[in-house]
């Protein structure tokens, strides 16, 4: 027994890599679909009056809007695993990152209450990419000894995204005087609330070319 125990001691050393920062850094690039999954699943509570009343639509309906973007979910994450076997994980991520980015745009621009609905569906299928991608690749790239603390990177990253979303909904409406359709930047408050995720957007997909493709693909 004794020597199984060091024999898993002396594997836990051996599989310590020579740069954990690197290591960490790649982890929590992966970990930003998380972190835009929190995000965008969350920032829709702070605009949901303003929806209703600009396009005039009751409970049911405003409902059906919201969450219009499950279906998206499922879309993506039942692809997503398929697609990235055959055009591999970083990939994933770089297209999840622009389906992020153009449903931040279409959703904060909508013409009409049906476009936004679709923007959401957009916003969707990009969540579900990156709940199965995240994970799955830091899985694969993590060392043995790490692989727990790092794969929770992703769980961490979908808290910060939904806390960061709702301190973002605060500081809007503070300085639109307490109104979602108060005017900042020639928007109404909600549009820039559903707009700023234009940046994690953006950071996640440069952010995805700098990290390697998973040894599991190569």
């Amino acid at each position: 027994m004794t020597s199984t125990v060091q024999a898993q001691k002396s594997g836990a050393r051996a599989a310590r890599p020579e740069h954990l920062g690197r290591v960490t850094f790649i982890a929590a690039a992966a970990a930003m679909g998380g972190f835009l999954f929190g995000y965008d699943s969350s920032v829709i509570n702070g605009a949901v009056e303003a929806i209703r009343d600009r396009y005039g639509i009751g409970s049911a309906g405003l409902a059906q809007v919201i969450a219009i973007a499950l279906i998206g979910c499922a879309i993506g994450a039942a692809t997503a695993g398929r697609i990235a076997d055959r055009i591999g994980r970083i990939r994933v991520m770089q297209i999840a990152a622009v389906l992020f980015t153009v449903s931040a745009v279409g959703s904060a621009l909508p013409f009409a209450l049906w476009d936004f609905a679709l923007w959401r569906v957009v916003g969707g299928f990009a969540i579900g990419m990156a709940s199965v991608i995240g994970p799955a690749y830091i899985a694969e790239v993590a060392p043995p000894a790490y692989r727990g603390r790092l794969g929770s990177f992703q769980q961490a990253a979908i808290v910060i995204g939904i806390a960061i979303s709702q301190l973002v909904n605060w500081g809007l409406l503070n300085a639109a005087d307490g109104d979602q359709r108060g005017k900042l930047m020639g928007l109404e408050a909600w549009q820039v609330m559903l707009g700023v995720m234009v940046i994690p957007a953006v950071l996640y997909g440069l952010l995805s070319f700098a990290i390697p493709e998973s040894p599991r693909f190569l």
